[in-house]
């Protein structure tokens, strides 16, 4: 595939010139290949690419999900840009159709390859980073993220059910499993939201809300797989937090979390491994 067939697939409105993108879709076998004369690859740009965006990602998910703790986010930011992930949406552009890949690689197929489809992604980011400024690299990171993160947000742990992933990580230590129990619901009849606590041994692992019993169930579930994968929390400001905040503060925080829906914008009683 020519790099123009690939910007046009990109539908990122880029007219003229790239200087960069040839040297994005340039793999190192390629180039080692070559004699004489400069030889690039996509290693330098994928090394930029990956910083780009990750902060991409970040100012993304921040905007998202407010109510998100640093540990949460961070969770989330490694789902979205892993090495599968990014991959993932190279192969749904074809990405690697336009990659300029050695003779041997070729032979391999490395042209498929998971970590080269990553690699080159990444790149893809930095060049339009260098060509075009940060907002084409932020338009083109929050498409590459787009389909990830849509199932983030929608309590999906990104192809699979997050109660299914908590009773195996909880069983797996040798706990019972996880119990669900409603705690309340709140709107009228036409927007209801139900709250669910899940609990481990009768103590709540976390909680969450929903349009339905189920959505709520898979949010409270995001927010204890999130909590587990959170730092602990020094006990002094842990117990400081518990004072200050009630029981409903801490089901709305857990309602942020990128599960059953998008987090409220007002109050509850008022509706709303980087790799």
């Amino acid at each position: 595939m020519l790099p123009s067939e690939l910007v046009r697939r990109l539908d990122l409105g880029l007219e003229g010139d790239l200087p960069h993108l040839e040297e994005a879709l340039t793999h190192p076998s390629f180039s080692n290949e070559q004699r004489g004369g400069r030889r690039v690859d996509n290693q330098r740009l994928e090394f930029l690419g990956d910083a780009v965006l990750g902060l991409c990602v970040t100012e993304l998910l921040m905007e998202r999900f407010p109510g998100a703790r640093e540990g949460e986010l961070s969770m989330m930011r490694s789902a979205l840009v892993n090495t599968d992930a990014l991959a993932a949406w190279a192969r749904g552009v074809e990405l690697g159709a336009a990659l300029r890949v050695g003779r041997g690689a070729e032979v391999a197929g490395e042209r498929d390859q998971t970590n080269v489809l990553a690699d080159a992604t990444e790149a893809l980011v930095a060049a339009l980073y260098l060509d075009r400024g940060f907002e084409s690299a932020r338009a083109l990171s929050r498409k590459i993220v787009a389909s990830p993160l849509a199932q983030l947000a929608s309590g999906s742990l990104l192809g699979r059910d997050a109660k299914s992933e908590l009773q195996e990580r909880v069983q797996a230590r040798g706990a019972a499993s996880p119990r669900y129990r409603l705690i309340g619901t709140e709107g009228p009849d036409h927007d209801r939201a139900f709250l669910v606590a899940v609990e481990v041994d009768g103590k709540v692992i976390g909680s969450g809300r929903g349009r339905s019993k189920k959505l709520a169930e898979q949010a409270a579930a995001r927010a204890a797989l999130l909590a587990c994968a959170a730092p602990p929390e020094p006990a002094a400001a842990s117990e400081e937090r518990a004072r200050a905040e009630p029981q409903e503060g801490a089901l709305e925080s857990a309602g942020a979390s990128p599960a059953g829906g998008a987090p409220p914008e007002r109050p509850v009683n008022d509706r709303g491994p980087h790799r």
